[in-house]
């Protein structure tokens, strides 16, 4: 039996969702306490995550998955593993298991996904910063030019090799389907970003937020963004911006019979002659 794990939290404390040793992270408090609650059951499998979010990165809407044998599944009632997990990490933790349920035949939290989306918060005046929401907005000190924002954001679209806009992981592709990128200031002044992908590479979404500002500061223009994504290497020309601003609001999935074949999709790893090839295809269609 799979379980799917819906799961939100604070990551100011943690370094971020990956068990590693010596630390504390997402992934490590969980199965902790799934290995308190079911020690007598043998030893249960690593929880596999959508988005894999990195230090003082937060989560509203993260989703994992948890394999139980026929006999372990047996003698849990998986509705109640969200409540015995919150019981064990306590009232004022910040890691709740917002829900726990079957999942449908062939889910994969990781590679079913259709996309992911993230919001990024920045108060970028005096009057937009608010204390009390400090752990989850980043704080800059010039006004950010939202028109000239919203303009790269439109260069950016689409498919692409970010590596750019990527930490570089060993074996890791870095080309992504950027879906929806886009700009607002709300009625408090606080500027934030919805981004959406299929999927993200290491620090793509902090990455992108950096190279936004730095246009919204008038220290790049719209071009020469889109000029370093060509570029395909990493940059200084632009920081990548602090975690705490960043939250994983929402994975998206397909109905249950596209569950299995989008996992198929996924695992096929993209090219950079993918890339160019589907782009040659656009300049056909549009000729």
């Amino acid at each position: 039996m799979r379980v799917r794990f819906d799961l939100a939290y604070d990551g100011t404390e943690f370094a971020g969702w990956a068990r590693q040793p010596g630390l504390r992270t997402v992934q490590g408090e969980v199965e902790k306490a799934l290995k308190a609650l079911y020690s007598g059951l043998g030893e249960l499998p690593n929880i596999v995550v959508a988005g894999r979010t990195d230090a003082g990165v937060h989560a509203r809407g993260q989703v994992a998955h948890l394999d139980l044998t026929a006999e372990q599944a047996s003698k849990i009632e998986v509705s109640r593993i969200a409540l015995s997990v919150n019981g064990v990490l306590g009232r004022r933790t910040d890691i709740v298991v917002r829900q726990t349920s079957v999942a449908d035949e062939g889910f994969d939290a990781r590679f079913s996904a259709l996309w992911r989306h993230y919001e990024y918060r920045i108060a970028d005046t005096l009057l937009a910063r608010n204390p009390l929401t400090r752990h989850n907005t980043a704080w800059t000190t010039k006004v950010l030019n939202i028109d000239a924002m919203q303009e790269v954001c439109a260069e950016l679209l689409g498919l692409h090799d970010w590596a750019a806009f990527c930490k570089p992981r060993p074996f890791a592709t870095t080309i992504r389907t950027l879906q929806y990128f886009e700009w607002k200031r709300d009625a408090d002044g606080v500027v934030s970003a919805t981004v959406t992908a299929d999927a993200f590479c290491h620090s793509m979404v902090r990455a992108l937020v950096g190279a936004s500002v730095a246009v919204g500061e008038g220290r790049l223009g719209v071009a020469e963004v889109v000029g370093l994504r060509e570029a395909l290497e990493r940059t200084s020309a632009f920081k990548v911006m602090p975690a705490r601003g960043l939250t994983l609001m929402e994975v998206g999935y397909p109905d249950a019979a596209g569950l299995a074949r989008r996992a198929e999709e996924t695992r096929a790893r993209r090219s950079r002659e993918a890339v160019a090839a589907q782009r040659l295809a656009r300049v056909a269609e549009i000729g």
